[in-house]
């Protein structure tokens, strides 16, 4: 049987082997409760507060300004609902047209509970504009939220600078920095935000695992769940220790990785860009040509519907028609229709995603199904 060549990295990553070895014994013999006083539970705590750290020096941050999670939609949750309500004195909220569902959705919901929300656009590359956000800002904004990269085109947004203004105004600064993690280096302090979210499964650990970076010096959340007092009041419930233990060998590799695999990812990314360019005229980039994930290649895909092409070359290639969060929902890419692109063009986008386990060759056969297919399949 033929196996797909994988290309769809910003969906899920397969597990490391190293993660897989780090976690293991914390299924068996260390099986503790971090919060028990005896030896089984300080093993456990031990290694809770050695991820704590580890994921921590991913991003330029203190130990104790990490707060672990089940994954990125909760910390996102918390960030955003959290933060707003430790600051009632304010009611505006500030985020962009391109926000993975798990920010948009957090910010609705506040919206209808009669918070005033500003969603600024994208220009043509899915770039948000720095002079956007800072018309959209106000003397009341609690909170503005703009992801580090898109899930999509693998943009990158001008996240300091946005930064900056959400600042001036006295407004705090969160970044769903999901895709980011381990593709490019992460640095809270030069970011300058008060609040960074990870996905552990976007860097080959496992999935219902994340974090949520909370700056020392931003206000107190107020939690979105009650218990006990684990994740210092933040996040309650009896830690994940495996979990957690495979989040921080996963940061603790990615951190190591950032030297070497970005340049691979995108000699990879590049080849099958060019590969296809070459064989299919008409074929177009979504995103920005430069300032992208070194990882990430959205093409349409002429006179040609995207969910059918990978139909006819699924036994070859598993990519994705946008974000694995909108598969199988109806209406075009939330992200290539802010970017006002064409409605044929949005039919047509495929998102290719690369990462370890991919060599040259694969890439190769990849675009090979691909070239052979679309020809049958264009609408002429």
């Amino acid at each position: 049987m033929t196996v797909p060549v994988y290309l769809d990295y910003n969906a899920t990553t397969p597990i490391a082997p190293e993660v897989v070895a780090a976690m293991r014994p914390f299924f068996e013999e260390h099986f503790g409760n971090p919060s028990s006083s005896h030896s089984y539970g300080r093993r456990a705590r031990e290694a809770v507060a050695a991820a704590r750290g580890q994921v921590a020096g991913l991003v330029g941050a203190e130990p104790e300004e990490i707060c672990f999670t089940g994954g990125a939609t909760e910390a996102n949750n918390l960030a955003i609902q959290g933060a707003v309500r430790a600051r009632l004195d304010r009611r505006h909220l500030v985020t962009s047209a391109i926000e993975h569902p798990s920010v948009l959705a957090p910010i609705r919901a506040l919206e209808a509970q009669g918070w005033e929300v500003t969603i600024v656009p994208v220009d043509p590359y899915g770039q948000v504009s720095v002079a956007a956000v800072a018309r959209a800002v106000r003397k009341d904004t609690v909170l503005v939220s703009i992801m580090h990269a898109n899930n999509e085109t693998g943009t990158l947004q001008p996240v300091r600078d946005i930064a900056a203004v959400a600042h001036a105004c006295g407004a705090l600064m969160h970044t769903d920095a999901a895709q980011s993690a381990g593709k490019v280096p992460l640095d809270v302090r030069a970011l300058s935000v008060d609040f960074l979210t990870l996905a552990g499964h976007k860097f080959y650990a496992p999935k219902g695992v994340g974090a949520l970076y909370r700056a020392a010096a931003a206000p107190p959340l107020v939690p979105i769940l009650f218990g006990g007092g684990q994740e210092a009041g933040m996040r309650p419930g009896t830690e994940n220790v495996p979990a957690i233990v495979a989040l921080g060998q996963a940061a603790q590799l990615a951190a190591r990785g950032l030297g070497t695999f970005p340049a691979r990812w995108v000699f990879l990314r590049d080849h099958l860009h060019r590969l296809l360019d070459d064989q299919i005229p008409g074929l177009c980039l979504n995103g920005h040509p430069t300032e992208r994930l070194p990882n990430t290649l959205n093409l349409s895909f002429p006179n040609v519907d995207a969910a059918a092409l990978l139909a006819a070359v699924a036994s070859d290639v598993a990519a994705s028609v946008g974000s694995a969060c909108h598969e199988g929902a109806s209406g075009a890419s939330a992200t290539l229709n802010a970017m006002g692109l064409a409605p044929k063009r949005i039919a047509g986008a495929i998102r290719f995603s690369v990462g370890l386990r991919l060599d040259k060759s694969q890439i190769d056969d990849a675009a090979r199904a691909l070239i052979l297919a679309w020809p049958r399949l264009a609408r002429s």
